[in-house]
């Protein structure tokens, strides 16, 4: 769990704020704050750099909750900050933790606002795979391989006749196999044959070549094919970039939805 520094509200008799920076001691005196560090002696509020402390400049993080709709199962398809500045997003869902990064870069300023398309984190080609990724809606099953093997650039996985190969898989998708929920990333797609005698589909050799029977299944490139995250309700994190050290205001955070319908 991280470290924070927390101070109390005499007004809202509580704690509302958390800071990264962590002072030995800390007194108010004078109308300034104090705080000590390493044996030095600071004074607060004296210029007008922001989140920057004892030399280390730090990044402000809000998180707050999108739950419009409560009891409908929803997309998130957009993010848009009313806000000085650019912030860099994380969302997160309650149906099969599907998640979403949005990079501070992602946005785009249009009328003084900032806006960026929300798309779902998934399979990129490589990595393991997650619950979320089984029930996203960019994947398919290809069906049970008859054999595999290898030539000089790629993977051949052949599969029986009577087994017709899925028309929406794509050159470039992440192919993976295996049994049951344990599947290990195979390649990605090269190519794909179909025959009256034979079925094929070829990948390149950056994965484990499969075994004969194992369960294949494709993966689409999750950010291209994405129609953003579905859940209840998203966990938003924003984090504003460390470079920012002057005054920066956050008006609102918006969401533009749709019901999902399965």
């Amino acid at each position: 769990m991280a470290n924070y520094t927390i101070t109390y509200s005499e007004g809202s008799k509580g704690f509302p704020s958390f800071y990264s920076y962590f002072p030995d001691y800390m007194i108010g005196m004078n109308n300034y704050l104090y705080s000590f560090n390493k044996g030095q002696l600071y004074r607060h509020n004296t210029n007008d750099t922001r989140n920057s402390y004892y030399g280390t400049t730090y990044a402000s993080t809000i998180k707050t909750v999108i739950n419009e709709m409560p009891l409908d199962n929803k997309l998130f398809k957009t993010l848009n900050l009313e806000s000085t500045d650019a912030w860099s997003a994380e969302l997160l869902t309650d149906v099969a933790a599907q998640s979403s990064s949005i990079t501070n870069t992602s946005f785009v300023k249009k009328e003084g606002n900032y806006f960026a398309y929300v798309r779902t984190n998934g399979v990129t080609g490589g990595g393991a795979l997650t619950e979320s990724d089984f029930k996203s809606r960019a994947n398919g099953g290809v069906g049970v391989t008859a054999g595999a093997s290898t030539s000089s650039n790629a993977y051949l996985i052949t599969f029986s006749p009577n087994v017709v190969l899925q028309t929406q898989m794509s050159i470039g998708d992440a192919i993976y196999a295996g049994s049951g929920s344990t599947l290990t990333f195979v390649g990605l797609l090269t190519g794909v044959t179909t025959t009256s005698l034979l079925n094929l589909i070829s990948t390149d050799k950056t994965g484990t070549l499969p075994s004969t029977n194992d369960f294949v299944m494709y993966f689409k490139n999750a950010q291209a094919e994405s129609l953003g995250v579905m859940g209840h309700y998203a966990e938003v994190t924003l984090t504003l970039p460390n470079t920012v050290t002057t005054a920066s205001e956050l008006f609102a955070i918006e969401s533009e939805l749709m019901k999902s319908y399965p």
